[in-house]
């Protein structure tokens, strides 16, 4: 009975996971596996030299995490905000003594949540969900791709791209502005036949819009992919701080000429020259049209957006005019109270919520607490000084190649940039000191080829939500993906890097002065 009664009990669990739309294999294996190996890290397996008790300790946390942002047992703002309330749980982050009692470093373990670019995130989320609310993200796709006259292949992809630096201002992490775009693009995709090379021009359509491109501009704009925020943290924790949402753009904006690369290859790689979408620019055009006028509503978010955008980018040391010197969180909080003046909008709040994207908001305060517990426990130098010897004694540019090269091996089994950075980002940035090496661009050029995992769909959010089109299969997606990849990493050594030390910033000089 008792056999009966357990085994009932599993398939109950299994049924339940099933009805959610998750693999029970795959979620049981990730929550068994991940609590087992948290017991075994804390309790069971000796501290290595060099590493201290609390940085064991949050060793456990981070292998805890990843392995439940990989599997999704979790969702994954739970396992966000799990992070914290592990770290009071097994002393990760040391007790302090208050009135003669230990109590714990509360303002440490939840220091991701009170992070400026927390709340120009959560700002940043808001204005999504309105956008989504009143179809402006639809209206900016057509009414782009019906000014271009989008009729082939190559001219909608073009568009799609404008569309994506567009929407990156507007909607933050890539998956959101995917999942916004899929619609958009299966519907344009739906408009050609099922010849071979229809098919092909297809799957180029789909991953260049959703994937290539979507990635591409999130690195460019701050607020649109969150690896740059988690970065950002970093950065601003150990004394390179200004860096605002203008600088950032200007560090960044070379990125977006990779696209011209990702093009020539996906078509080549696609034979997509010349295909023809038949009536495409007449369907688009109808589609815009039918929109009608922009409404008063979407005029009054898109004045919200530029008020606050200027706000962004008129902060202190502004390229533009210093206005004010707030940091950004506190211009997103202010954008916020301005969002939910009464009568801008025709929503109730329940609306609004449900299209904000809460769980990236709680895994982003939680990856950001995990790389500030990484580096107080020791744990990020730790790894740091082990990895040291794997890289020690080459050149600057073959160190980058070696960093870039391991993070997308490691990346083949992680799903989330989120937690692929707030893993490696820390441990990358406490490396460069001892390779005499500029942290903030070293960080930057890793991080963000790490941002390109294009080997499999499984490695980037956007791009599951891209696959769900089943346009393409996993193959279809490798074959293109392995040739972007090397396309970012020498993009990155040989076009990012230079431009860099053109901005103050050279990666082989950890001695030049922060120029923001």
């Amino acid at each position: 009975m008792n056999t009966a009664a357990r085994g009932g009990l599993f398939q109950f669990l299994v049924n339940n996971i099933e009805t959610s739309g998750k693999n029970p294999a795959r979620v049981l294996a990730g929550f068994f596996s991940a609590w087992i190996l948290f017991v075994l890290i804390l309790w069971v397996f000796p501290v290595p030299d060099g590493l201290s008790t609390n940085g064991m300790a949050v060793l456990a946390i981070v292998v805890w995490a990843s392995i439940m942002w990989v599997s999704e047992a979790l969702p994954v703002g739970i396992t966000g905000i799990s992070v914290p309330t592990l770290l009071i749980l097994t002393h990760g982050i040391p007790w302090v003594e208050k009135k003669g009692k230990l109590v714990p470093p509360m303002d440490i373990v939840f220091s991701g949540f009170t992070k400026h670019v927390v709340w120009l995130s959560l700002f940043a989320f808001l204005v999504g969900a309105v956008m989504q609310l009143l179809k402006l993200d639809r209206r900016i796709a057509l009414g782009i791709l019906d000014k271009i006259k989008a009729s082939n292949v190559g001219r909608v992809i073009w568009g799609m791209f404008f569309v994506n630096i567009v929407l990156a201002f507007l909607i933050p992490a890539a998956n959101a502005r995917a999942a916004t775009l899929l619609p958009v693009v299966k519907g344009i995709a739906n408009l050609l036949g099922d010849t071979p090379e229809e098919n092909e021009a297809k799957k180029a359509i789909i991953i260049q819009s959703l994937v290539y491109g979507t990635m591409i501009c999130g690195v460019f704009i701050l607020t649109a992919h969150l690896p740059n925020l988690i970065m950002i943290g970093i950065f601003n924790n150990n004394g390179f701080e200004g860096l605002g949402y203008l600088d950032w753009m200007l560090l960044q904006f070379p990125y977006l000429g990779m696209f011209v690369l990702t093009q020539w290859w996906v078509r080549y790689h696609f034979k997509t020259g010349g295909i023809v979408i038949a009536g495409g620019h007449a369907k688009i055009h109808a589609e815009h049209k039918a929109l009608g006028k922009m409404s008063t509503s979407e005029w009054m978010l898109v004045s919200v957006f530029v008020i606050i955008a200027l706000l962004f980018m008129m902060g202190k040391g502004s390229p533009i005019y210093e206005l004010h010197k707030f940091q950004l969180g506190v211009i997103g909080l202010i954008g916020i109270l301005v969002l939910f003046t009464p009568g801008l909008f025709p929503f109730k709040w329940n609306e609004i919520q449900s299209k904000t994207i809460w769980g990236t908001f709680l895994l982003l305060g939680g990856a950001i607490t995990m790389t500030a517990a990484m580096s107080k426990s020791g744990l990020a130098q730790w790894l740091a000084d082990g990895i040291h010897g794997l890289v020690e004694g080459h050149s600057w540019w073959m160190i980058l190649l070696i960093m870039m090269a391991g993070t997308h091996i490691i990346r083949i089994g992680m799903l989330s940039n989120v937690a692929a950075i707030a893993m490696l980002a820390p441990i990358v940035f406490a490396m460069a000191p001892a390779l005499n090496l500029h942290p903030v661009a070293f960080t930057l050029l890793v991080s963000d080829t790490d941002t390109y995992a294009y080997l499999l769909p499984t490695q980037i959010t956007a791009a599951v939500i891209a696959y769900g089109s089943e346009e393409f299969s996993v193959t279809d997606y490798a074959k293109a993906g392995w040739v972007c990849i090397l396309i970012a990493i020498a993009y990155g050594i040989l076009i990012m890097a230079p431009w860099y030390a053109f901005l103050g910033m050279p990666v082989w000089d950890a001695t030049a002065a922060w120029p923001f």
